[in-house]
């Protein structure tokens, strides 16, 4: 092939006049809302199923709120999930696998200080086997004395291990210093308490917590909507209990103020964690604050990514997510560095804070993460899996498919004003937090920044 027959990409991409313009971006297609039934059931179970069609499979996502003041509830919560499925009064553990397997299902448990949250799939054809399984466990489960003990041995290895992971210690030590006592600090509990939980103490914290009345059931898939309701309902008519879930007490604002030193001898890198008061989901400013916290670090072309990891090199990663519960939303900045930079990248984060605050973000940055935030919506819920996700995320809030369907166009309505003005959320002195790394090195090169309480 000669050279007048054949050109390369680089040679298409230019012109005499120099190189050919991108063409503008299309505009995106409407999500098409899926066939949805939201409806509450007389044992105080919410249900939402969702028609989708994509593949003969059907996702399941069970949320029940599981908050607990006693201090020993985490590690009774955490043995309780990783032993609700192995054994009821009518199947042992390898008879639910099997029951399970036969409709190509899957069934998971975890817990966390809000919730005990199970995610499933199954053939459609396999539905009702699915929702047995679970129903099954639900309102049988024996938490046998072998199965407790075996689970409960291998969760104290596993919570050793990971408490002495560096995230995991900046994590705790942020919602320490966020939130001090309160149960939504207590992620992971101390391994000497998982190892006194008794089968006993399982089961009596399954009939005072796993309720349906406050949970919610999220099915997505080839499904019948209105059907699958009817099905639901007539599966789980025995699980039902007077009480309802415990819900998580609200949270305390977080304020801002100095940043906490965390002594951990020896290491060679440095976790820098930082939060500050948002707003709840359901805030009518936060379209303009989720375009606002894009365009400072949630996105790989944010401001920080380009100024600490592109341009200065200190980390491989850095992010700007939101934390939302019920009724409050918080800002999470993170990212870790070499000790030799923690100080250099602390100062280039308070001065990414800083200028969005104060320097209105560009109509392109703007725009940028208006596109960003939409594609990114759509794209999540796109298949069952992210659809239930989804679902039942907004679902915790309150709030249900139309809220889902509705956000792009409130995205879009969003003006570079409103951007602007939620932007002054990310004044630094709103902000506060944890940098977990070796104090020996990193003590007089935080004192010098000031704004840092050392050990």
């Amino acid at each position: 092939m000669t050279s007048a027959t054949h050109r390369s990409a680089e040679r298409i991409g230019h012109t005499e006049q120099g190189p050919r313009p991108l063409p503008p971006l299309a505009e995106p297609r409407a999500g098409r809302q899926p066939e949805t039934v939201d409806t509450v059931l007389e044992n105080g179970l919410r249900v939402i199923a969702a028609r989708h069609g994509a593949v003969p499979m059907v996702e399941l996502r069970l949320r029940i709120p599981f908050a607990g003041e006693d201090a020993a509830h985490p590690a009774r919560a955490e043995v309780l999930a990783e032993t609700l499925l192995t054994g009821t009064e009518r199947r042992d553990r390898v008879r639910m696998d099997t029951d399970l397997a036969a409709v190509g299902g899957t069934l998971q448990a975890v817990v966390d200080p809000e919730r005990l949250s199970i995610t499933g799939d199954a053939l459609a054809s396999g539905m009702e086997t699915l929702l047995d399984v679970l129903t099954d466990a639900l309102t049988e489960a024996s938490y046998p004395e072998h199965e407790v003990s075996g689970e409960r041995d291998r969760l104290v290895e596993r919570i050793t291990v990971a408490r002495s992971q560096p995230r995991t210690i900046a994590r705790e030590e942020l919602q320490y210093h966020r939130y001090g006592d309160h149960p939504f600090a207590r992620e992971v509990p101390q391994a000497a308490d998982v190892a006194e939980v008794t089968p006993e103490q399982v089961r009596q914290l399954h009939r005072d917590a796993v309720l349906p009345r406050g949970s919610t059931l999220v099915l997505v898939g080839d499904i019948d909507p209105e059907a699958t309701v009817e099905t639901v309902r007539r599966m789980t008519s025995g699980w039902h209990a007077a009480g309802a879930a415990r819900e998580l007490p609200a949270l305390p604002e977080v304020v801002g103020g100095d940043v906490r030193l965390v002594h951990r001898e020896g290491a060679v890198q440095s976790q820098l964690r930082f939060s500050a008061q948002a707003v709840p989901r359901t805030d009518e400013r936060y379209p303009a604050l989720q375009i606002a916290n894009l365009v400072f670090g949630g996105y790989f072309s944010s401001r920080l990514v380009e100024n600490i990891r592109e341009d200065k090199g200190y980390t491989y990663g850095a992010h700007s997510t939101f934390e939302f519960t019920p009724d409050n939303g918080t800002i999470l900045v993170d990212a870790d560095t070499a000790s030799e930079v923690t100080a250099a990248a602390l100062l280039e984060i308070r001065y990414e804070l800083g200028k969005l605050a104060l320097v209105r973000p560009s109509e392109a940055e703007v725009e940028s993460a208006r596109q960003y935030a939409i594609g990114g919506l759509l794209t999540s819920t796109s298949s069952q899996s992210g659809l239930a996700s989804m679902l039942m995320n907004v679902a915790a809030l309150g709030l249900g498919q139309d809220w889902l369907s509705e956000h792009p166009d409130r995205l879009r309505a969003v003006t570079h004003q409103q951007v602007a003005d939620a932007a002054r959320w990310y004044v630094p002195t709103a902000f506060t937090g944890v940098v977990v790394g070796d104090a020996e090195q990193l003590g007089e090169q935080l004192r010098g920044l000031g704004g840092v309480t050392l050990p």
